[in-house]
């Protein structure tokens, strides 16, 4: 049974995470996707191909993505490479208070370059990355022409 997890699964947008795959074939080609939804509703998605080792593991820190969205070994790569479907949209969080953006990462068998997001995933799995920690204040700062905000930690 193929197994695709995030550790911590809900962590500070500017924290590593470690993404693994187990249970596949040794030497199984496979496409690791990641997508999310902005507020505004458009979806943002990375993808890398890999090949899976002899214990039909893949580890995006270890293992060099063969392809896709990046190459090379990039530990979080398929959360750095988030792309807009819809060309010139920026990937922006304004209420980075009140949700996270909601990750979704999905293994598909072989090398897939579809968008469509309804294609079959061997396993999937869902990240939460905040941008303010718990506990954190938020104090809107308007001084003359100054417009912003003030995060007060706990």
């Amino acid at each position: 049974m193929v197994e695709v997890t995030v550790t911590p699964q809900s962590s500070l947008a500017d924290r590593p995470v470690q993404i693994r795959v187990r249970g596949l074939s040794p030497s199984q080609l496979v496409t690791l996707r990641a997508w999310l939804k902005d507020e505004q509703g458009e979806r943002f998605q990375s993808r890398a191909f890999f090949r899976a080792d002899g214990a039909g593991e893949v580890d995006p820190g270890l293992h060099a993505a063969l392809g896709g969205s990046y190459s090379g070994v990039w530990p979080m790569g398929l959360l750095w490479f988030l792309q807009p479907d819809t060309l010139f949209r920026r990937l922006v969080k304004r209420d980075v208070a009140g949700s996270p953006f909601r990750v979704r990462l999905e293994v598909l068998d072989g090398l897939s370059l579809g968008t469509d997001p309804k294609e079959q995933p061997l396993a999937s799995c869902e990240a939460e990355r905040w941008y303010v920690g718990p506990g954190v204040q938020r104090v809107p700062v308007r001084e003359g022409r100054v417009r912003g905000a003030l995060f007060l930690p706990p």
